[in-house]
């Protein structure tokens, strides 16, 4: 054990958000002097948003770096080890210490440490089918990740891709393809895209999906990918049909990238995510921490455990533990499940639970769905929206809201997520004091609308 004199280490497994904000928080509170910090990436990128990748591949963001926020050299500038392309390959947490290998030369060697970060991100799910790991089939989660994607790109003839999936990233891969001129079709299991939505939400995604160019194939199970003589792709096959392909993105999620982590024996969940505290200490391990998305996170609204993989968690996640490390004291309470979107100028959001979230943990619920505008409705450019709403039977509270419309439809979830978070009721929604004007809103806020028809459904229920 140290003295406590001596200076402490501290390994960071992962170079992204969580770990790379970890660390530098850490070193904001702690000196040099006090605190050795040793970062680990098997890329070659740090601290970079991998939300903006489909941007990057559409063309809207022409540079790379430009989704870079820190690079290794302005991290290392500030006393911090960062090794890049060195993979952790174990765990010792009896010896505390980490094996690392170098992914070029393949050499390897043992790290201690006195406190652990682990950040190992997520991985792009892969189906179990022959053709998967075809050259041409392309997993997004990472900017080496995008970068391998724009080569192949950029190196194949054809202009026909297949995007497996159709959450978040498969959408938005879809629009950043045929931005770049490719003929796109996705292949999609559920009954509409957009899973994180209702499926009567979905399908207002589906029709703009449609209207952007793209094919929709829902209620479709791919069983394979077939390759050509070259060992390339050249077509997704479903249980009835074969669509031809030149390049195929896999958009059917992510998993939390937990190998590590299962072989040394941490807590994980039931989505395979790390377990921590509200400090992200990993659950009965004093010196290891976890956060970003390898981790599960506590559900606000329905009081369960849930891996909602995204950057704004990574950094918060990442800034409590740098803290608590530094010497501090900060806690990540849990989440509501916000997220926002867009296909072409659609705007696509959501927070809380969803009609089968809440029949999963047993809410009884009302739900209600409105059509109002972005503005007033005499004002100039006012645009369609949809807002669905649901809220517990007999108490009122809001449990979730969902958002389909054009410019300014979006961040209107953003009221939702506060009502969400501070345990509102839509009786007490339908009070709040919102900005108002005729080019900003209608006198009643689209959200507010739906509040009131929540609040009087409940009212009529009881």
């Amino acid at each position: 054990m140290n003295m406590s004199c001596a200076r402490e280490r501290l390994v960071v497994i992962g170079g992204d958000a969580a770990g790379m904000s970890a660390a530098s928080q850490a070193r904001r509170l702690r000196g040099p002097d006090e605190l050795e910090i040793v970062a680990f990436e098997r890329g070659h990128f740090t601290s970079y948003s991998a939300c903006g990748i489909p941007y990057w591949v559409g063309g809207d963001v022409t540079d790379r770096d430009r989704l870079i926020a820190r690079t290794p050299e302005e991290h290392r500038a500030r006393d911090i080890d960062l090794r890049l392309r060195t993979e952790v390959t174990e765990l010792d947490l009896d010896r505390q210490r980490v094996r690392a290998r170098d992914v070029d030369s393949g050499e390897e060697s043992w790290t201690s440490y006195d406190k652990l970060v682990i950040a190992t991100g997520a991985r792009p799910i892969r189906p179990d089918m022959p053709g998967a790991d075809a050259a041409g089939v392309h997993g997004v989660q990472t900017l080496d990740d995008g970068q391998a994607l724009l080569d192949t790109l950029e190196g194949t003839r054809g202009r026909r891709a297949v995007v497996v999936g159709a959450g978040y990233i498969g959408v938005e891969m879809a629009e950043a393809l045929i931005n770049r001129g490719y003929e796109v079709t996705v292949v999609n299991r559920g009954s509409e895209p957009m899973s994180t939505l209702d499926p009567d939400m979905g399908c207002l995604v589906h029709e703009a999906m449609e209207g952007l160019g793209i094919t929709m194939v829902n209620d479709a199970e791919v069983t394979k990918i077939l390759t050509g003589d070259d060992g390339a792709v050249r077509a997704v096959v479903t249980q009835d049909r074969e669509f031809p392909a030149d390049v195929v993105v896999l958009g059917i999620g992510v998993s939390p990238e937990t190998t590590l982590a299962k072989a040394a024996g941490l807590p994980l969940g039931p989505h395979g995510g790390l377990l921590t505290d509200r400090s992200m200490r990993v659950r009965g391990h004093e010196d290891i921490w976890a956060g970003g998305d390898c981790v599960e996170v506590l559900d606000l609204v329905s009081g369960q455990e849930r891996h909602i993989p995204l950057g704004t968690h990574a950094n918060k996640q990442g800034q409590v533990i740098g803290t608590n490390i530094g010497g501090g004291y900060a806690t990540f309470p849990g989440v509501v499940g916000t997220a926002v979107s867009k296909v072409c100028d659609l705007e696509i959001a959501r927070t809380g639970l969803r009609e089968k979230d809440a029949h999963r943990v047993g809410l009884r619920f009302e739900s209600v769905t409105i059509e109002s505008t972005s503005r007033a409705g005499y004002y100039p450019n006012a645009s369609p929206m949809t807002v669905k709403m649901l809220a517990e039977q007999r108490t009122g509270r809001l449990l979730g809201v969902q958002i389909v419309g054009r410019e300014g439809a979006g961040k209107r979830v953003d009221i939702a997520a506060v009502a969400l978070t501070a345990g509102m009721t839509a009786e007490q929604m339908t009070a709040l004091d919102l900005g108002y004007a005729p080019p900003f809103s209608p006198v009643w806020d689209p959200v507010l609308v739906a509040a009131r028809k929540a609040a009087a459904k409940v009212r009529g229920s009881l």
